[in-house]
């Protein structure tokens, strides 16, 4: 990771400005182009660094619902079952991960009523118990990179 990809990453963890020339605002606090910046994100995102570039609400606040869940899949149906996951545009991310429980995903509904019938169709689908891991508690935690 370049030092400027770093201090990308660290400007923006307090938030990215609303206005009408965001990317710029962000450069000027840096003291650099509005295409570095730009190209800073977009080249964190091809090398896998950053996973997505976006906002993200907070989806109870909201009136919804959000839950994490996992599932214990074997690696010969794994990317059979990823793509069921997947295709529910209530999943808002999905992980592998080295653990028992290989698969994670976070659910965000609408209302909070509909998480448990989103993860009875995932369940359903894919042929493997979904274990719901609803938050009982929040952290914030900050990142900070060493630019």
């Amino acid at each position: 990771m370049s030092p400027l990809e770093s201090q990308i990453i660290n400007e923006l963890q307090g938030g990215f400005p609303v206005s009408e020339n965001p990317f710029a605002e962000v450069a000027g606090r840096l003291g650099v182009s509005e295409e570095q910046v730009m190209s800073g994100i977009q080249g964190l995102l091809n090398d896998g660094m950053l996973s997505r570039f976006g906002p993200l609400y907070h989806a109870e606040r909201m009136g919804g619902g959000l839950t994490l869940a996992a599932m214990s899949i074997p690696e010969s149906d794994f990317d059979r079952v990823a793509a069921i996951v997947n295709g529910f545009p209530e999943v808002a991310h999905n992980y592998e991960r080295d653990h028992e429980f290989n698969m994670w995903f976070v659910v965000a509904t609408d209302k909070p009523e509909q998480v448990g019938n989103v993860l009875e169709h995932i369940q359903s689908q894919a042929g493997y118990t979904v274990f719901n891991m609803p938050k009982e508690q929040e952290f914030f935690i900050g990142l900070r990179l060493e630019a």
